[in-house]
């Protein structure tokens, strides 16, 4: 059997896509689900598919049997991995004209150029924080 940490841990290495508003991090987004809601997990989720839809749908469709801290955490955890991973893919289209200008019209790994680059723009730079890349 693959415990709920363990289970959570491989949710946030499978949604972790390319990171806007202030986003949690996919660890703290784990951590916060590991701790209040890994035994509804073990004792409710076990079968299911290790991505974060289903196991939403899992923990909604037992809410009835899931603890009350878990109800009250994981909306908000996936909510946060939502936002991390709308953030990751609008890095590229906050930094357009970076992309253009600056790294090649995107050739070679974007974000490591962004991260490097000089004169990137404020609004750039905010979207490459929210996703969690600085």
């Amino acid at each position: 059997m693959i415990p709920g940490r363990s289970i959570l841990l491989l949710l946030v290495i499978a949604t972790s896509s390319p990171a806007l508003a202030e986003t949690m991090s996919f660890e703290s987004a784990t951590t916060l689900l590991g701790a209040s809601c890994g035994k509804d997990i073990d004792a409710n989720c076990l079968g299911v598919n290790l991505d974060a839809v289903r196991l939403k749908e899992c923990l909604a469709r037992n809410q009835d049997v899931v603890s009350p801290q878990c109800k009250a955490d994981y909306a908000r955890a996936f909510e946060a991995i939502q936002k991390r991973v709308a953030a990751r893919s609008a890095v590229a289209k906050m930094c357009e004209r970076e992309k253009q200008k600056l790294c090649d019209g995107g050739a070679g790994n974007l974000i490591e150029c962004l991260l490097k680059a000089r004169g990137v723009s404020a609004r750039c730079n905010q979207a490459v924080r929210e996703a969690g890349y600085r």
